[in-house]
């Protein structure tokens, strides 16, 4: 999505079960605020056409996510298709899921950030991705924010803890 007039804003994410930080797409609006135009692969707490406020660590740095400003109301899910699901079958669970206002985009053959717009039907949405993971085509999560004031994951031993 290189589009004329984005830039890249970053996230650190050393948390993450995944990956140690993901840079996005924004809008710069001025006075170091930025509206994020592609949907987040793996901060929580963060969705399409937020606003956030970001700042660089120095002059040749690109900016870091400081802080969210304003929510859009889209919200986010990740979906992981299991091996045996071919992109044939993961295209045509994708747009059937057009109907429920989301729309998505890939990282790869199996990982894929689904975009609720705020018309949406959280429930709906969620109780489909839980009828998918029920008949074994994928797994997914929801993509809350896992830790107040943080867009990144739990740390291992906590998130141990809340595990019991």
């Amino acid at each position: 999505m290189n589009e004329e007039g984005l830039l890249k804003v970053h996230i650190d994410l050393p948390n993450h079960w995944g990956i140690g930080g993901e840079s996005l797409w924004a809008e710069p609006l001025g006075n170091d605020l930025y509206k994020i135009e592609n949907v987040p692969f793996y901060a929580y707490g963060l969705n399409f056409q937020d606003i956030v406020r970001a700042t660089p660590d120095s002059e040749d740095h690109i900016p870091e996510i400081r802080e969210l400003i304003t929510p859009s109301g889209h919200r986010t899910f990740r979906v992981f298709f299991k091996k045996h699901i071919d992109r044939y079958q993961q295209e045509a669970i994708l747009d059937s899921m057009e109907s429920l206002s989301v729309t998505y985009e890939r990282a790869n053959n199996i990982y894929v950030a689904l975009d609720m717009k705020p018309e949406g039907d959280y429930q709906a949405v969620f109780d489909q991705l839980e009828e998918y993971l029920e008949q074994d085509i994928l797994g997914f999560e929801t993509c809350e924010a896992r830790i107040e004031g943080s867009f990144d994951d739990f740390p291992e031993e906590e998130e141990e803890e809340n595990k019991t």
